[in-house]
């Protein structure tokens, strides 16, 4: 019984060890936004606004406010940013690309590791646009 729970708690440790730890692949996150309109997925979300650089600026400053959010990589300037915000708990990494693209702003959440992200992607998007609107 001790020999399986030790196993159990090591593998438990190391799996969380791993998705702290484990290296960002830039090339395959800091992507165009492949969706041009708003919609949902089991593991992110995409929303679409209007905008030009002014408001891509703002969606950036309300991203960098965010809890446990830092930059990956782009800026404002080349039109397209990554950001990766971790679970206050278990520090489960999701992925936020934000684009400016011909008078709009798109924004693409997904998760890195699993199948479902229950909504926490759709849910930060959808309180990025809320901040925008000065709620």
């Amino acid at each position: 019984m001790r020999m399986g729970t030790l196993a159990v708690a090591l593998l438990l440790l190391f799996g969380l060890g791993y998705v702290r730890l484990a290296p960002i692949n830039l090339a395959h996150w800091h992507q165009p936004v492949p969706h041009a309109q708003s919609t949902d997925f089991s593991s992110g979300a995409v929303r679409v606004i209007p905008g030009d650089a002014e408001v891509m600026q703002q969606v950036d400053a309300v991203l960098r406010a965010l809890p446990r959010t830092q930059v990956l990589a782009g800026s404002v300037e080349a039109g397209r940013i990554t950001y990766v915000t971790r679970s206050a708990v278990f520090g489960f990494p999701d992925m936020t690309t934000v684009e400016a693209w011909d008078g709009q702003i798109r924004m693409f959440a997904r998760l890195r590791f699993g199948v479902s992200d229950l909504g926490v992607n759709r849910e930060r998007l959808e309180r990025v646009i809320t901040m925008l609107q000065g709620g």
